[in-house]
């Protein structure tokens, strides 16, 4: 052998070696990277009342999501338009630091099918909530589906509308304990007459993840209605054995669902 070809010899050995030495760092370094995680919880929620309530029905589910380290904002909805509504709960959203989960109860979740559509709206709570589609007529909507007791209570005057004693204390908040339901009477906020007959132009539902809770002794909304709605979002849905105020008389199964959301909506 010639020593041109000898001389070649140990550069070759060389390069081989460095090579090796390359692929052996380059495999340690992919096997030491650590593996991919999941996205961190949501930790904003903002919660949106419905009719004839205001924002302290959120309170015992406000208490067990602060104690879950969540950071909560319930808006108080003027009550006197859906667009007013929607603005505040608006508002309330830009003051987000990231993600939220937006939680709508009763007539709440008409603004939250509206102003769901905010970017930082990571995923939907609908707790015994209207969820219309857009442009839907809610009261045609409802009318196929049995009328609730409650209806029946609904007393106007000058412009504005609000339950009597009888159908807020046994049909819109049945299964509280009597002096908590008058309470809430006492505190029962007007709506505005024509605050029913506004449509939404957004449903947020369609493009968001859902969750809805469904009230099963419910006199306030059909049952039968609240369970077709989660259907037709395809909303992850749970039933709880209460009335149209489940998020106080049922405000562990709520928060539960809430925080679900939360970990879940990516």
């Amino acid at each position: 052998m010639s020593n041109h070809s000898s001389k070649r010899r140990p550069f070759a050995a060389i390069a081989a070696g460095l090579a090796a030495v390359v692929l052996s760092h380059g495999a340690v370094a992919a096997e030491s990277s650590p593996p991919p995680t999941s996205a961190a919880p949501i930790h904003n929620v903002v919660l949106v009342h419905g009719a004839y309530a205001d924002a302290s029905s959120w309170q015992e589910v406000i208490a067990r999501l602060q104690k879950a380290g969540m950071h909560v904002t319930a808006v108080q909805n003027p009550l006197t338009s859906l667009a007013d509504s929607v603005a505040a709960t608006e508002r309330a959203l830009a003051q987000q630091d990231g993600p939220t989960i937006l939680v709508g109860h009763s007539w709440g979740g008409m603004v939250v099918s509206q102003a769901g559509v905010d970017p930082k709206v990571a995923g939907l709570v609908y707790v015994a909530a209207r969820a219309p589609d857009a442009g839907e007529d809610y009261t045609a909507l409802a009318a196929k589906f049995p009328t609730p007791p409650a209806s029946a209570g609904l007393v106007k005057s000058g412009g504005y509308a609000q339950f009597n004693e009888h159908a807020f204390i046994h049909d819109f908040a049945g299964d509280l304990d009597r002096a908590r339901a008058e309470v809430l009477y006492a505190e029962q906020a007007p709506i505005a007459d024509t605050l029913f007959s506004a449509r939404t132009t957004e449903a947020a539902w369609r493009t968001k993840p859902s969750w809805y809770a469904v009230s099963t002794e419910d006199r306030t909304i059909s049952p039968e209605l609240e369970r077709f709605m989660a259907k037709r979002m395809k909303a992850t849905t749970i039933e709880v054995p209460a009335s149209h105020l489940s998020l106080i008389s049922h405000a562990d199964e709520i928060a539960d669902l809430i925080v679900q959301a939360a970990h879940n909506a990516h």
